[in-house]
């Protein structure tokens, strides 16, 4: 059935067995022999650059972890090792520089086998760090690699198939092949931000057991940096974060003093990232907003179960739109990996005939959340109430609305029928000299906030510059001939000797196992 083929796409990765609830690792592979690297580079490195200083700066538990990035030319090399995302920008910033400073295209012939070789690397260097931090109480067990490149994703992807056969995928999550085009290469029902190509066959699964997502992206910094931030999602899959509950209709109110309830287990997604708690975390005024508040619903971390129980019907049009307020929230079914199959199909089922029956009766729900916090004298239960909304997609919005103790009143005169014309006509002008978009779209503006969040990390700290390659000390030489003072300033302050400690790790494990101790990457970074 389609529906088993949608679910499985969450279904194949996790064993049955209970796993943490955590952020996967991620390995970046940029693969810089295309020919257009010249131009790539420079978004690709802005991109990365924007969606870090957000993962910098989101207050909680870091969204990305781990971060290690190699580079594909004539062989695969390593330009930033495991590091930490969290309270190491400028160490991420130089890494970044030292991208951009990359020779241009035509220096690499394009082919190889850099790529798996990157691939082979970046799990053997996780593999050693997370043996080498389960002790200190690490639960970060997963890793993700993204490929970036502009040679065939479906080629890309048979070498994968062929060169990983018999290689241990047990902590890989997912490979995800992203094929960079030009927007001259893309076909007109292709010109999109990011579109999934056709799914792996049941062979390829069998051959990796693991998910390879084939995508295809615009070169432009838009993009790009919307691939990067889907990084900034909630990955867990332990549990589902809503229980939507709605009457069950089985029995009417005679017969039925106490009705039944139908539960359709959800997931949150964000919408937006909270500009109140960003704008101020970089210097510590930021607050993060209090998740047990009656009138705060979170979608990550997601660590409560929020019930929402349906207690009304709305007509669309009777919804005034200033009584709304907060963060708005997708709500989707859930892809929880502990619930049986059968659960999971019909509970998808169900959510989207929901869907469709609000937008052909042009409805919205009102919902009572129950706070599990109770006053000072716990016997008060503090209730929210929600507006849940249709759309045309398989999802559902869901935002706070407004209660008789929050509502301030509002006494305005009505609207005069007529105006004067010595005023109405000059309105008239400067509305006619407005540009008339048909639909709003937030990507065509932008408040400056990613310099100011960029300025605010790298305040405390002494900014480095890159140096150019040709002025760089040698990658070979040894880490016992390189002074602690020296090794503090260049942008290859992220590892000792790149040279030998992240080439293939077929040649250099030996090294390996004794390089990546998170102790000897914390003496050696500071």
């Amino acid at each position: 059935m389609n529906s088993r083929k949608l679910l499985s796409e969450t279904r194949r990765t996790f064993p049955a067995t209970k796993v943490h609830c955590q952020q996967p690792s991620r390995i970046l592979i940029v693969d810089v022999t295309s020919p257009s690297w010249t131009n790539t580079c420079s978004i690709l490195s802005e991109a990365l650059e924007n969606t870090l200083c957000l993962a910098c700066s989101l207050p909680g538990p870091c969204r990305v972890p781990l971060l290690s990035l190699y580079v594909v030319q004539s062989q695969q090399e390593c330009l930033l090792p495991f590091t930490q995302v969290k309270e190491n920008f400028a160490r991420i910033q130089a890494c970044i520089s030292e991208l951009r400073s990359l020779p241009r295209e035509g220096c690499f012939p394009p082919g190889g086998n850099g790529v798996v070789q990157a691939v082979q690397d970046g799990l053997q260097q996780f593999k050693q760090y997370s043996r080498h931090t389960a002790a200190g109480g690490s639960t970060n067990s997963s890793a993700e690699i993204t490929i970036l490149t502009s040679q065939s994703s479906k080629e890309m992807v048979k070498q994968l198939e062929e060169k990983l056969k018999d290689v241990d995928l047990v902590s890989l999550q997912r490979i995800q092949v992203t094929e960079v085009l030009k927007r001259d290469f893309l076909e007109p029902e292709d010109v999109q931000q990011c579109m999934p190509a056709a799914e792996p066959s049941s062979n390829d699964i069998a051959i990796l057991r693991i998910d390879i997502d084939v995508q295809t992206v615009e070169d432009n910094v838009i993009s790009l940096e919307m691939l990067f931030k889907t990084w900034l999602y909630d990955y867990s899959t332990e549990s589902e974060h809503l229980h939507l509950l709605l009457p069950s209709g089985a029995f009417s109110h005679a017969t039925a003093p106490k009705p039944t309830l139908m539960c359709l287990k959800c997931d949150l997604q964000e919408r937006l990232l909270n500009p109140a708690v960003l704008s101020g975390m970089a210097d510590g005024t930021g607050r993060a907003a209090d998740l047990n508040s009656p009138c705060q619903m979170a979608a990550w971390p997601a660590t409560v179960l929020h019930k929402l129980r349906v207690v009304k019907a709305l007509k669309s049009e009777g919804v005034c739109e200033s009584v709304l307020y907060g963060l708005p929230f997708i709500i989707k079914p859930t892809s929880c990996w502990q619930l049986d199959w059968d659960e999971l199909e019909i509970n998808q089922h169900s959510f989207h005939a929901l869907c469709h029956s609000l937008l052909k009766r042009k409805w919205m729900l009102l919902a009572k959340r129950e706070s599990q916090n109770t006053g000072p004298n716990w016997n008060i239960m503090v209730h929210s109430y929600y507006i849940i909304a249709p759309s045309n997609s398989a999802t559902l919005l869901v935002k706070a609305v407004a209660i008789r103790e929050l509502l301030l009143p509002s006494t305005f005169p009505a609207l005069l029928d007529e105006q004067p014309e010595q005023v109405h006509g000059p309105i008239e002008s400067a509305l006619n000299s407005l540009e008339v978009e048909v639909t709003y779209n937030p990507l065509h503006l932008k408040s400056n906030l990613y310099k100011y969040l960029k300025s605010m990390l790298c305040k405390p700290l002494q900014r480095q510059q890159a140096q150019p390659r040709d002025q760089r000390p040698e990658r070979h030489q040894p880490k016992q001939h390189q002074s602690r003072a020296k090794a503090t300033v260049t942008p290859l302050l992220m590892a000792p000797s790149p040279g030998q400690a992240f080439r293939p790790a077929a040649a250099k494990r030996d090294y390996c196992e004794r390089s990546l101790l998170p102790k000897e990457y914390d003496e050696f970074l500071q």
